[in-house]
């Protein structure tokens, strides 16, 4: 399951007019920690912005899933409610998700999510949909870098076998 977390970040940006205003931006990260989110906002957000930044403020969110589109840039807050079976006690228990898709307005994003979740076996109903003040994700990449200096595990080990399969012919 996917961790995400809202980040949000505060710089210098000049308008048309050629002035410079501070403005906050907020983004979603998908990380394995905090730690992780962080880096990964240094990473993306260096590479965009021209000048100092600021990392403000970084908080495990509360969204569970995200759907996007191509055709739309805007994020939407979508509020997923079903009931299920408490595994204990048996009874029906209500399950309230907080997922996002990229929609144009909201009526789209009420559709597009029903669409995205048409395949639920459970009925649920989406009682909220509002605009998100998120302005772009950044998804979780598997491919780590390794230190200079350093060798990832495998190789050391591919390495170490093949030593003793050495030593074992010479003896």
């Amino acid at each position: 399951m996917k961790t995400w977390f809202t980040c949000k970040v505060k710089y210098m940006k000049e308008d048309e007019q050629g002035r410079t205003k501070s403005v906050s931006e907020t983004y979603l990260a998908d990380a394995l920690s905090f730690t992780e989110a962080e880096a990964k906002i240094y990473e993306e957000i260096g590479q965009r912005v021209m000048g100092e930044f600021q990392v403000t403020g970084i908080a495990k969110s509360r969204v569970t899933d995200v759907f996007e589109y191509p055709d739309a840039d805007t994020f939407f807050n979508c509020k997923v409610v079903y009931m299920a079976a408490d595994a204990d006690s048996g009874k029906e228990k209500k399950i309230s998700n907080l997922m996002m898709v990229t929609a144009s307005d909201v009526k789209q994003a009420y559709e597009r999510i029903r669409e995205s979740l048409n395949n639920m076996l459970v009925t649920f109903t989406i009682p909220e949909v509002k605009e998100s003040p998120v302005l772009e994700i950044f998804h979780h990449t598997a491919e780590q870098k390794v230190p200079e200096g350093f060798k990832p595990i495998a190789e050391v080990q591919g390495s170490q076998e093949d030593e003793d399969e050495e030593e074992d012919e010479e003896i």
